[in-house]
């Protein structure tokens, strides 16, 4: 969704999470998608369009309903998770920002504008080779050529990228659950809750009742904030309350930040930006505040413009994903099940 017209954006997502006048006026034209979306994973079923199947598992991390839900952490977490049980994990993703036509490594360097902020984060944090491309399996045969030790490769918000086989499914929510349970325009869901998948990742204090399967839940815990000119330089979140705050996100869902802050005990202003907000518009000019905390994501740009690059008022708070150790055992078990091509 454009984020150059954030009141539709509102009006729309207030409509997702109930069955009011809007979603319901709009609830014909979510037939007429869930139709043609049903009809393509069918013709890819059928093998009418191609599925292409890579030499290794590939497990892909999406959601169906549309925005940021927390697949970068999960993503990262999963990597590690890989990594323990003795694979080598490569990682492909779409990328915001570039043309995408021709798959590209992303390299520590790399500008977020080109390579895309999550794939860049996911780069750093992660230590995976990282390949960005549209075509996602042309990035994952891209990404093998480059690293022929990748013995599995994680699919970054691929879900309804059927053109690339995969081996492990996982969904995620967050604690919006499904919103109204309907599809797009209608709905804030690209498929229906009913799609299969092999796990459901909910990221949230409590389960929400509809989103399927038998959830696993997700924690994102953060404990200290790192001074964005100086990583090095680190102070627990607890030790800032009475300062003048404020917290920015450029994310899907801004208010899970702002929640995880104020479970630390912060009291703060919130400063909610678009997702993958470039922050070009110098935004933090304006702010009267002797902290300003940011998120990982946002953190990547702004460490590559100069003027907020050396702003000793922004620290960032990195982000862990927690999640029950079952869950991991399941994965790499269904990993080390997969026969390759």
């Amino acid at each position: 969704m454009s984020a150059s017209n954030p009141s539709l954006e509102a009006i729309l997502t207030r409509a997702w999470l109930r069955r009011g006048p809007l979603a319901c006026a709009l609830w014909p034209l979510s037939l007429v998608f869930r139709a043609l979306s049903g009809l393509r994973v069918l013709l890819f079923r059928a093998g009418v369009l191609k599925s292409h199947r890579l030499p290794v598992p590939v497990v892909v991390v999406g959601n169906i309903f549309i925005g940021g839900t927390g697949k970068t952490p999960l993503t990262i977490w999963l990597a590690e998770v890989l990594r323990a049980a003795g694979f080598t994990p490569g990682i492909i993703s779409r990328g915001h920002g570039g043309d995408g036509s021709v798959p590209r490594e992303v390299t520590l360097d790399a500008l977020a504008g080109e390579v895309g902020d999550e794939p860049l984060l996911i780069a750093r944090r992660s230590g995976c080779p990282v390949m960005v491309g549209r075509d996602r399996p042309q990035a994952g045969r891209a990404l093998l050529a480059a690293h022929p030790n990748v013995n599995v490769i994680i699919s970054d918000d691929g879900l309804q990228h059927y053109a690339l086989h995969r081996d492990v499914e996982i969904v995620l929510f967050d604690g919006r659950g499904a919103g109204n349970g309907w599809l797009l325009p209608a709905g804030p869901l690209r498929e229906p809750v009913s799609r299969r998948r092999d796990f459901t990742v909910v990221n949230a204090p409590q389960m929400p009742g509809n989103v399927g399967g038998r959830p696993f839940r997700m924690q994102l815990a953060g404990r200290f904030a790192e001074r964005l000119a100086q990583p090095a330089e680190r102070v627990a979140l607890t030790a800032l309350a009475g300062r003048r705050i404020v917290a920015a996100a450029g994310i899907g869902n801004p208010g899970r930040f702002f929640a995880m802050l104020r479970a630390e005990g912060l009291d703060f202003a919130e400063l909610p930006l678009p997702d993958h907000h470039d922050f070009l518009d110098q935004r933090f000019a304006r702010v009267d505040a002797d902290i300003i905390l940011i998120t990982e994501k946002d953190a990547v740009k702004c460490r590559q413009i100069e003027n907020l690059s050396n702003d000793p008022r922004l620290w960032v708070v990195p982000v862990t994903a927690q999640l029950d150790a079952a869950l991991a055992e399941q994965i790499v078990e269904k990993c080390r099940g997969c026969s390759t091509a």
